[in-house]
């Protein structure tokens, strides 16, 4: 090639990159995709908010800015509990949330936060992962517009603060507690009367006497909300919520119409806080009941068996009524129920014995 050609060549080059780059710029900005996330959590809320905001930076962050998230806490956009329309609606594209605030929409979706009796943070993993659950989840949420993934957790909850002592199940009559989900459904079989508030009025609620009694999480989030200022017994084990699953729940539209790269990175971050959120809330709950105890004067409680007794009954009970619903939600307990009796079975021989034998030995 002679260099008069060489010049001209290159100059046609230099041109192509140069209409490329021109091209390129509003092709690239064109790509930005907005993201708005409403939670039901009060801002910087210990575990439940921080962990839904972290979900919300880790998005933008692995994304280099491509996915554009705005947060909103309960309350800045919308209520706590209109997350699910304002995102069903396509007013915003996702929500963090217990999936079970949605039951009077359909009983199934309680099963995708806890439910009575329902399974551990281990076994709903394997339920989730393995055994079925993420596609009965796919299907319920699928009827409504959108698409669920698991994205936080706080483990085996307490049973809650009361007033009083709690002594058998008669004391359960006429009490107005938070407590939403089936828990309360159960509760209500006892003569109780539930209450769903979200967390950021469950404080004044108590200490003005409109509540006799309350759940929340654990210690590391009831002690930042100062129950213990209103109600000092504090009762465990919550047999309402052994897992408490948090959600990004998503507008199904917006999710199909991602790129399936975009979609593996939400669905990699949901999952990475869903793990870290467990595992704050094991670290933290710990330490956090020794200041109840020693700095509050929180009296702990253990729940008698014949309590207990009563809230299975009363739980058989609630699901038969679920069970009743459709046959969607007879399909969803079914399935919980095998992977309760499969997996549970199997950690009654590991886990459970090895926890006891390990306390005993070292006296924890």
């Amino acid at each position: 090639m002679d260099r008069r050609s060489f010049i001209k060549n290159a100059g046609l080059a230099a041109g192509a990159t140069a209409a490329a780059t021109t091209l390129a710029a509003p092709a690239i900005a064109q790509k930005r995709i907005d993201m708005v996330i409403v939670a039901t959590w009060p801002r910087d809320f210990p575990g439940l908010g921080t962990g839904a905001q972290r979900v919300a930076a880790r998005i933008e962050e692995l994304t280099e800015g491509r996915i554009k998230v705005q947060y909103f806490s309960a309350g800045e956009r919308v209520g706590a509990f209109d997350s699910f329309d304002e995102v069903a609606s396509g007013n915003a594209q996702a929500y963090h949330a217990a999936d079970y605030y949605w039951k009077g929409k359909h009983p199934g979706w309680a099963y995708f936060t806890s439910v009575p009796f329902g399974l551990t943070y281990n076994e709903h993993n394997s339920w989730i992962y393995h055994m079925g659950g993420q596609k009965l989840w796919d299907e319920i949420a699928g009827g409504f517009g959108l698409k669920c993934l698991a994205a936080g957790a706080t483990g085996v909850q307490m049973g809650g603060w009361f007033n009083k002592e709690m002594e058998s199940a008669d004391d359960f009559k006429g009490l107005k507690m938070r407590i939403p989900g089936l828990g309360g459904d159960v509760l209500a079989k006892l003569g109780a009367s539930p209450v769903s508030l979200p967390g950021g009025q469950i404080y004044e609620n108590l200490v003005s006497g409109a509540l006799d009694a309350t759940e929340w999480v654990g210690p590391w989030n009831d002690y930042f909300m100062k129950f213990y200022e209103a109600a000092k017994y504090y009762y465990y084990p919550g047999m309402h919520e052994p897992a408490a699953v948090l959600s990004l729940g998503m507008n199904a539209k917006w999710w199909a119409d991602l790129s399936k790269m975009d979609q593996e990175i939400i669905t990699a971050v949901a999952g990475e806080q869903h793990n870290l959120n467990m595992a704050e809330y094991n670290a933290n709950n710990g330490q956090f009941l020794t200041k109840l105890i020693k700095e509050q004067g929180v009296k702990v409680r253990e729940f008698n068996d014949d309590i207990y007794d009563a809230f299975g009954v009363a739980a058989e009970e609630v699901f038969k009524d679920v069970r009743a619903h459709s046959d969607l939600a007879n399909r969803i307990h079914e399935s919980m129920a095998k992977a309760r009796a499969d997996v549970g079975g199997w950690m009654n021989l590991s886990d459970g014995p090895y926890l006891a034998q390990r306390n005993r030995v070292l006296g924890i």
